[in-house]
């Protein structure tokens, strides 16, 4: 039978939920020719921007970066929806700046719909998935609520905050989705069923007010970026304005009303089972865990050009709906506001993602993977890197070929999936840069030379973007060698220069890369000094500083990335019995039984898997690869006397 002829309910690919995981999953999945399904509760909601309408922020900015540059949307969708742009952590080094942008959330949720909509090989259908089609250890297809049946030789499961999910606003609560959308309420015991652990986390948002309730003469305005710029790589750079951020802030006042009103807390008063994300927490939590703290930062954020609505970052909770128009009257500017949409906490189902292998395929399905919230991370970006990764790696292995798994010196989605696979989590995941050791070389600037090679590989580069890139490249190694080969002799202008910036003076002729290198040296300095032939345009001009600044450092983590690497070549068998290698701490034994690390160097990064028990593993390995079999008899470690 020809795919023309096939039952137009068989698919390669199915993707359950719509979200920022499954919209990226799906569109990989049919820009790699797969037969897509992409089904969804409600398809208006798709890409829907539950929380804060912003993308990008520290680590967060990288990850799509990386989405783009490997061939996903997010990028492109919060190019065709940004409102404010600003630059990152700029005085803490090119390793950690990034972007963020504040998008509105109408125009972000239209352009993916949009992109879905008119992919080829992409299916959409509203409908909920109730249980899974599994047969003999492989998923086989979906049913739904509709007694539907479809049949796919791969699944993807994003159902976001969805699965099971419960609102809570102070000591009331019900079964919901985000911002009132209807609930996956069947799905989570089909996966219990199977045998998966399923477990509760939470998360929340914060009120919305109406912005011509706000008295912003007071406040700190915080504008948009000067500079014309763009999130996607291939994106048209744009200055932005009209759309300014506000700053107000937490006083005494406000902290004395959360605490009158924690008696009706359902964080403080255990109703809630879930844990919330430590790095994104209530105000109610904050106040009471920084009771030294006098106030907080309260950024009040557009959501987009035809609401007035404002989003107020920093400032979830779940407190009920009284406490916090008391909250919100608190706060400088805001003393007549009007709560248009109250804030909520959210409790969903998750399956701790230590069951899943590092291609996001689950350990005991074969064919069912899974990305995004349901794996236990938080935050847009988390989610739709997972999924583009998800729908490579269905289709791969649909094909039958090996999956893409990328190690940590990759990327940043890179450190997100092998943290997710090697440690879990038990509250929700946020990127932090502080998470990749390997900053220098994943820097925001190199997305696309890190990533852009694998998406062309894959197809979901075309030729009009690899030849564009190609052309940037060509140009920042011509930059480069100009750099290095310009000489720069002593005079009056660069005495001037050096003493300003505090900086020795230099008594022989210097190459305009190695003046570079000095604290404080500008591109535009050395361009003073000896002008190029041809203004390069500005993003040629800071990569190219920025790899000869830090080049010493580049090579230092260039080093150990190598040797994490001849730790990553040493396979361990899916087969080997823990059990039977002595010495091996009891603890060791059995996360490394329960977790199957595919590597050494990955069995390295298990939380409680110690450097000897490291060291005992690679010699029972080297054993068994010469032939031998001594895993048993291995002498014991001592231990002290109970």
């Amino acid at each position: 039978m020809t795919r023309e002829t096939a039952n137009e309910n068989f698919f390669d690919v199915i993707v359950i939920g719509a979200g920022h995981a499954g919209c990226e999953a799906a569109l990989a999945a049919a820009r790699m020719g797969a037969r897509t399904l992409l089904l969804n509760l409600y398809l208006d909601n798709m890409a829907l921007m539950a929380c804060n309408p912003s993308i990008g922020g520290p680590a967060k900015g990288h990850l799509t970066r990386e989405i783009d540059a490997l061939g996903g949307e997010q990028a492109i969708a919060s190019d065709a929806s940004t409102l404010h742009i600003r630059w990152l952590n700029t005085s803490k080094g090119a390793g950690v700046r990034t972007l963020r942008a504040q998008c509105d959330l109408v125009l972000f949720h239209q352009w993916y719909k949009e992109v879905c909509e008119k992919q080829s090989n992409l299916h959409l259908r509203q409908e909920e998935v109730t249980d899974l089609w599994i047969e003999n250890g492989r998923v086989r297809g979906v049913k739904t609520r509709t007694e539907s049946v479809y049949q796919a030789g791969a699944v993807i499961l994003t159902t976001g905050v969805y699965l099971g999910g419960k609102v809570h606003i102070g000591l009331v609560n019900f079964a919901s989705g985000p911002l009132g959308q209807m609930p996956a309420t069947e799905l989570g015991a089909s996966l219990r069923k199977a045998g998966f652990d399923v477990e509760r986390l939470k998360t929340g948002t914060t009120p919305r007010i109406h912005a011509d309730s706000v008295d912003f003469s007071g406040l700190e305005p915080q504008e948009s970026e000067n500079e014309p710029l763009a999130f996607s790589h291939w994106g048209e750079k744009k200055r932005y304005s009209g759309f300014a951020c506000h700053i107000t802030r937490t006083s005494t006042e406000t902290h004395d009303i959360i605490r009158s009103w924690l008696d009706r807390s359902p964080l403080f008063t255990g109703v809630i089972e879930g844990k919330g994300p430590r790095y994104c927490p209530s105000i109610e939590d904050r106040v009471m865990r920084f009771p030294h703290k006098e106030s907080h930062l309260v950024f009040l954020e557009p959501v987009a050009t035809g609401s007035r609505e404002i989003y107020m970052q920093n400032f979830t909770t779940s407190l009920p709906l009284e406490a916090q128009i008391q909250m919100v009257r608190s706060l400088p500017g805001c003393e007549k506001a009007e709560i248009m949409r109250p804030g909520y906490a959210i409790e969903y189902d998750y399956m701790p993602p230590v069951q899943l292998k590092p291609s996001l395929e689950t350990r005991n399905v074969r064919g069912l993977y899974c990305a995004g919230q349901i794996n236990g991370t938080s935050g847009y970006e988390e989610a739709a890197a997972q999924g583009i990764i998800a729908g490579i790696n269905a289709v791969l292995g649909y094909r039958g070929e090996d999956p893409l798994v990328f190690d940590r010196s990759s990327g940043y989605m890179a450190v997100l999936v092998d943290d997710l696979v090697t440690k879990g989590t038990t509250e929700p995941y946020r990127m932090l840069t502080s998470r990749c050791e390997y900053r220098l070389l994943l820097r925001h600037d190199n997305a696309d030379m890190r990533m852009a090679p694998v998406g062309r590989k894959l197809g979901l580069i075309d030729d009009y973007r690899w030849k564009e890139l190609q052309s940037r490249w060509k140009a920042l190694e011509a930059e480069l060698e100009r750099l290095d080969k310009t000489r720069i002799r002593p005079c009056d202008r660069l005495r001037e220069m050096l003493i300003g910036l505090g900086e020795p003076e230099i008594t022989q002729t210097l190459s305009a890369a190695d003046l570079l290198k000095r604290p404080g040296f500008t591109w535009e300095m050395t361009a003073e000094l000896a002008p190029p032939p041809e203004t390069p345009d500005r993003e040629v001009r800071e990569r190219a500083a920025v790899a000869i600044k830090y080049e010493g450092y580049i090579r230092r983590q260039e080093k150990q990335v190598e040797q994490m690497k001849k730790m990553e070549k040493v396979r361990i068998p899916e087969d080997l019995d823990y059990n039977a290698i002595d010495g091996l701490l009891s603890e060791s034994r059995q996360k490394l039984a329960r977790l199957r690390p595919e590597t050494l160097g990955r069995a390295g990064r298990i939380s409680g898997v110690t450097p000897a028990d490291l060291m005992l593993l690679r010699v029972v390995l080297e054993q068994k690869r010469r032939g031998g079999d001594r895993c048993a008899g291995t002498r014991q470690r001592e231990t002290p006397a109970e």
